[in-house]
């Protein structure tokens, strides 16, 4: 995203969200815990809204999605999502459709590692959000589900077909997509769905210290990283590596592979700029 602002000021309070950022990391806490952190209309604008904000800032360089108290986040607020979209018309629903995937994007596409912390029930749409995270903690409470089947709609929501067949394979994107069966931790990190399984309730602090690592780490590197991750998925062979040449010859001309050097030959950690 561009780093290029206009005249809007940065939001000073988040309505829908709790937003914490402290040394280069962001945690973003859903915060509805008595409706097990169920997203609203307002929810899905201020995410996709503070994603784009933090993307221009550039000043934060990780960030861990959390859920309050018994649960990650149920999905979409039956009441306050589902019963008002009985009465939109067709225009009307394609661009909250449209909203719902722009969050998706956001995080796919803002230049910084995000890692969901997971414990409880991440269901529905609070699935296809940690999906969409480049990595998920998760505790052994943990549990996705992927519901919209389960509501007479396509499971192919929010990106989910396109996300969940890279993360787990075909067949169980399938079976999680059709069915719309739950999937515990355990079986969740061996499908690959999870990407690290914490201690019982430890999901939010084993985040906060892979957050801190990368936070700590070369910052540029790991933003083109993932950028190549994502545009890469559809690419042949001899365009990813194309782009790769070009990406790595930019990044060799930046200071932080200088640094790397000077800290190798004088014996001492690197200290990244991310530049």
């Amino acid at each position: 995203m561009s780093p290029f602002t206009g005249s809007a000021t940065r939001t000073a309070r988040w309505e829908h969200l709790r937003v914490d950022i402290a040394d280069g990391v962001a945690t973003v806490t859903l915060a509805r815990p008595d409706r097990l952190n169920a997203l609203t209309f307002g929810a899905y604008a201020d995410l996709r809204d503070l994603l784009a904000e933090l993307s221009r800032e550039r000043a934060v360089r990780a960030l861990v999605l959390a859920g309050e108290g018994r649960g990650f986040c149920s999905g979409g607020d039956v009441d306050e999502i589902i019963g008002a979209t009985l009465s939109m018309d067709t225009a009307r629903l394609l661009d909250f459709n449209r909203m719902t995937g722009q969050v998706v994007r956001a995080v796919r596409e803002c230049p910084f590692p995000v890692i969901a912390a997971v414990h409880g029930a991440a269901a529905g749409a609070g699935a296809v959000l940690a999906l969409a995270a480049d990595f998920r903690v998760a505790d052994p409470s943990a549990r996705f589900a992927f519901l919209f089947t389960r509501v007479g709609l396509s499971g192919g929501d929010m990106g989910a077909a396109y996300l969940l067949p890279r993360v787990v394979g075909l067949g169980h994107a399938t079976r999680l997509l059709m069915l719309g069966d739950t999937v515990r931790a355990p079986e969740a990190e061996r499908i690959g769905l999870v990407s690290a399984l914490a201690g019982e309730g430890g999901a939010d602090e084993a985040a906060r210290t892979l957050a801190r690592r990368l936070a700590d780490g070369p910052a540029l590197a790991h933003a083109q990283t993932k950028a190549l991750l994502t545009a890469e998925l559809d690419m042949p062979l001899s365009a990813s590596i194309e782009l790769d040449a070009s990406t790595q010859a930019l990044l060799m001309n930046g200071e932080d592979y200088a640094e790397f050097h000077a800290a190798f030959t004088e014996k001492r950690p690197p200290k990244w700029q991310g530049r």
